[in-house]
């Protein structure tokens, strides 16, 4: 007899954590987490994103980062769903670097990258020597490049991912600085030029389509996407998120808040 009880009483505590369990997998199941810079990315997600996630039941909690490396390190650790952050070419070379499962859906925006200066007006006002700063990484820096070339400041070899290595003609002896894209701003009084980044830009206070005394063209290939991992690209929450991300209401949410210095992509 003190044996059934016992047995019932263990059966009945399996219950009690079978329902517990699911109850937490259903609740997981209906939150969302993204990783994201801070602007416009997290901006984006929490002001026009979410509502529409809330009218479908679903939570979406968006982790900032300050940087372009430890967004992919938590997305393929798993502590992410996903993140918004990054464009394409950014991805791949990663992908391709680290040998993350990582892939996209929804194609979001683009960044036109920018030319700052403190110093002067125009990139035509560099003087032999003058120092121009742009990001480090792969696929920024090669775009950096690619924008002083299309406007005269320096010929690049015709590759993909050119480094300062690939310039063929540098009339103004210009000296390439390279560091981290988040620290671009913060070095404008120390060099004539940075090429920044809009998201860096704009987190600084900075206006790409006012500011800037360069800019890209609106049909970059750098489109920012949603990404995430292989294993959960079909999830149904990354369907409702991609979805979502490419809704009319957040394009022209995008529109309306950053008046042509973030261009919708779809």
């Amino acid at each position: 007899m003190k044996f059934k009880k016992l047995l019932s009483v263990a059966v009945a505590s399996v219950i009690a954590l079978s329902v517990v369990g699911c109850g937490g997998k259903s609740g997981d199941d209906k939150k969302i987490v993204v990783g994201a810079t801070a602007n416009p990315h997290a901006v984006i997600l929490n002001e026009a994103v979410k509502p529409l996630l809330e009218e479908k039941g679903y939570e979406l909690e968006v982790t900032e980062f300050s940087d372009y490396v430890l967004p992919n390190t938590a997305l393929d650790e798993g502590s992410l769903d996903a993140n918004y952050f990054q464009h394409i070419p950014y991805l791949e070379e990663t992908v391709k670097e680290k040998g993350y499962k990582l892939t996209y859906t929804a194609k979001v925006h683009i960044e036109p990258m920018g030319a700052y200066s403190d110093k002067i007006k125009s990139l035509s006002e560099l003087t032999d020597g003058a120092k121009v700063a742009i990001p480090n990484d792969p696929t920024n820096g090669a775009r950096a490049l690619e924008l002083l070339a299309k406007e005269g400041v320096i010929e690049i070899a015709d590759k993909e991912l050119v480094t300062k290595l690939d310039i063929t003609s540098n009339p103004k002896n210009i000296e390439i600085v390279e560091m981290n894209a988040e620290q671009l701003p913060t070095t404008l009084p120390d060099v004539d030029c940075a090429v920044i980044n809009s998201n860096y830009a704009l987190e600084a206070g900075l206006n790409p389509t006012k500011d800037s005394i360069a800019l890209e063209s609106s049909d970059s290939p750098y489109v920012n996407v949603l990404a995430c991992r292989e294993d959960n690209k079909d999830s149904e929450k990354i369907k409702v998120l991609s979805e979502a991300m490419n809704s009319d209401e957040v394009k022209k949410f995008i529109e309306e808040k950053y008046n042509g210095s973030i261009i919708p992509a779809f």
